[in-house]
């Protein structure tokens, strides 16, 4: 009967605890289920060493992205142009490296300058004339689409030279010649363990200042999970080639945003104007200036993005970047961003964008066609935003 008494309060905790934070719990929880579901289906295919590498070097453009455009987001507007503006700067990457042969390093430092221009014109009529970003970003895509066309003469232009391509075909080294890539595993558990460290650093210091909400029992299951997934995450890409060079890059941005959203001045500004521009506005906080520099981080990373995508495809063509914009999106929103702003975080952002990764990867290993493919993804996006509406008006 003591027990009984002992145990109640400590499960009533919980079950409120995951009831008020059911959103994000859902989300990892779906990403798994999709995981499992479409490695059984493929009969152990999705989780293979190949499959899983393809799988990164495949979404890792659209995560890079990701992650500026929940800023964007967060801040209550929207960017439709990052695909063609991804789609212009790889075009102007294989004009400037193979036909005019400049080297491939100085190319992409004058890329990424040319996307942050790029955002900053785009940024600066919405930030400082109030034109919606709808109209400006969509005026963007065409613009930049036809650009794309212009300079590569409505051809294809490659290939690139190798040192170009290991941007996003190369991998990490290994420590000595054998099928199993020891540096890869040894930097996976160094991450692994850092994460631990950080998450538990974290708590301490919630504990202490008596902020801690989320109960023993969730903190160490879910740390358990993030541990198994890490590691063997990282055991499956050892035995294979090892860590590809981009999800290095990938690694650091994510982690990078995270701080800066998390635990820094203008990511918290950022926030509070998504949420109430005009009491941000009121507060002190440059509205205008946080917009514009919102847009110019998505330009340069949307150009990021652009020399990945060119880099794995060794080559430049006219169509390159179509749709990246909606698949950006839907990652951020079914990551649990909110339509109106204010709402979201680069961890669920991440997520969502490996949702829809591995949905179309495990869509097509089964041989579902493309049209199908669309109406899925399309219901998943639409179920996504409906039950942020939902759990928003519930409480």
């Amino acid at each position: 009967m003591t027990d009984a008494v002992e145990t109640t309060p400590r499960q009533n905790n919980i079950l409120r605890f995951i009831k008020s934070n059911i959103r994000q719990y859902a989300l990892l929880l779906s990403l798994l289920v999709i995981m499992v579901y479409f490695n059984f289906a493929t009969n152990g295919v999705l989780f293979m060493p190949l499959n899983l590498t393809n799988l990164v070097l495949q979404n890792s453009y659209i995560v890079i992205m990701a992650l500026g455009m929940l800023l964007i987001i967060v801040a209550g507007h929207i960017d439709l142009s990052v695909g063609s503006v991804s789609g212009f700067v790889g075009a102007l990457a294989a004009v400037m490296i193979v036909s005019n042969k400049i080297d491939p390093l100085l190319t992409s430092i004058v890329c990424l300058a040319v996307g942050g221009a790029i955002g900053a014109a785009q940024g600066f009529f919405i930030a400082y004339y109030r034109i919606p970003a709808f109209i400006v970003t969509l005026a963007g895509m065409l613009v930049f689409k036809g650009l794309a066309l212009t300079i590569l003469g409505g051809a294809s232009v490659g290939p690139f030279p190798k040192e170009f391509q290991l941007l996003s075909s190369g991998f990490i080294p290994g420590l000595y010649p054998s099928e199993f890539n020891v540096l890869s595993m040894v930097l996976g558990t160094v991450v692994t363990a850092l994460i631990l460290y950080f998450n538990v650093s974290e708590r301490k210091a919630q504990l202490a200042h008596g902020l801690a909400e989320e109960p023993s029992a969730i903190f160490v299951g879910r740390n358990l999970l993030i541990t198994a997934g890490f590691m063997a995450f990282s055991y499956i890409l050892a035995s294979y080639k090892g860590l590809p060079n981009v999800l290095i890059v990938m690694f650091a941005l994510i982690a990078l945003y995270s701080f800066v959203t998390t635990s820094t001045t203008i990511g918290r500004r950022i926030y509070a104007m998504g949420g109430n521009e005009k009491a941000a506005k009121l507060s002190g906080i440059k509205t205008e200036r946080l917009t514009f520099l919102a847009f110019v981080n998505m330009g340069v990373l949307a150009a990021l993005a652009g020399l990945i995508f060119a880099a794995r495809l060794n080559t430049a063509t006219p169509k390159a970047g179509l749709g990246f914009e909606l698949d950006v999106i839907a990652a951020c929103f079914i990551g649990g961003a909110a339509t109106t702003g204010g709402v979201g975080t680069v961890v669920g952002a991440v997520i969502g964008a490996f949702m829809m990764g591995v949905m179309n990867n495990g869509m097509s290993i089964l041989g579902i066609g493309i049209d199908l493919q669309q109406v899925i993804k399309g219901v998943v996006l639409l179920l996504a935003v409906f039950l942020d509406v939902y759990y928003k008006n519930k409480g």
